[in-house]
């Protein structure tokens, strides 16, 4: 019987879960629409349906002991959700025990970007490392932070949230209800919205220009950039320099090893990661500079299942 942590990651869109062997080997993987249910029970219902389905389509018997889930606004203390903004089941769930009436086995949960630096940690390219950050860079920003061998969590479980730090005193509305907030500028929302500034600030040519709003992509300002629009590459220096700058700041904090940078807008490549490394650099205070690495995750495929799933294995 081969041993396996179902590991779950719970997106605003879909929810994805996958059967992970202690090595990182992912051996069975299923999704459903994580919006489909109003209720937090008849979604529960589909997702478990599903997993049984591949448990016996297997070609191996499973024998699963652990599951590991991340979720928006997820409290590792408490195992609940508490009104994430981006799923439709709005005020504290209990999300753990109802998890366990439908498989007795050790439960945990916590929220998507501490999931991805425990998947980092167990999984990845901080296997070494006592002391890190992930940033995990998507439609908003994530972060989670391992301290003397372990994820801060805080004393009430959502310590570590540095996409709400406020970078601009009265700047862009965010979606937790301040403004200001470091991921409305570094996130792939926050690219597409730094595009706009910038064409109403300059005349020239630039592939953006014509492009809605609602049509454009950071994947795109990436691409235009690295094709040599002014724009695009402003768009980017600009980002990398805010998130340079803040990461200056945790690292003041916190002193990580490294600093692992996560996610779609990670796919831009060196025009965002050299004015990150370049902007940490020069704002180090003088006792950390030369000390702190910027690298890519080392986790490649089904990152956020084997993150959730690391929470098991860490335990193990």
């Amino acid at each position: 019987m081969k041993e396996v942590a179902l590991g779950i990651d719970i997106g605003g869109t879909n929810t994805v879960f996958g059967f992970i062997d202690k090595e990182g080997k992912c051996l069975l993987t299923g999704s459903i629409p994580t919006q489909k249910h109003h209720d937090i029970n008849d979604y529960l219902d589909e997702l478990f349906k599903h997993v049984e389905k591949e448990i016996e389509n297997s070609l191996e018997e499973l024998d699963i002991v652990g599951i590991g889930i991340g979720a928006p606004n997820a409290c590792y203390y408490t195992g609940t959700i508490e009104d994430a903004a981006n799923l439709r089941w709005k005020g504290r769930i209990p999300f753990v025990s109802l998890v366990k009436k439908r498989l007795d086995v050790p439960v945990y949960i916590t929220n998507d970007a501490n999931a991805a630096a425990m998947g980092e940690k167990v999984f990845g390219a901080a296997r070494n490392m006592n002391n890190f950050l992930v940033i995990t860079l998507g439609t908003g920003l994530g972060s989670g932070i391992f301290v003397n061998g372990d994820i801060l969590h805080g004393h009430d479980g959502f310590a570590g949230e540095v996409g709400h730090m406020i970078v601009r005193k009265s700047g862009r509305e965010c979606g937790c209800g301040r403004k200001g907030c470091l991921e409305t500028y570094v996130s792939a929302t926050g690219v597409k919205r730094s595009v706009y500034k910038l064409l109403a600030r300059h005349t020239g040519d630039s592939e953006l220009r014509d492009i809605p709003f609602n049509n454009l992509t950071a994947k795109m300002v990436a691409e235009a950039a690295n094709r040599g629009d002014e724009v695009a590459k402003e768009t980017f220096t600009y980002t990398a320099t805010i998130l340079g700058e803040v990461l200056a700041n945790v690292v003041a904090v916190t002193s990580p090893e490294a600093i692992f940078l996560f996610g779609g807008l990670t796919k831009a490549g060196d025009i965002l990661f050299k004015p990150v490394e370049e902007t940490l650099e020069e704002q180090l205070l003088a006792i950390y500079k030369g000390k702190i690495k910027v690298m890519p995750s080392g986790i490649k495929d089904n990152a956020a299942v084997l993150g959730a799933a690391a929470l098991i294995w860490n335990k193990k």
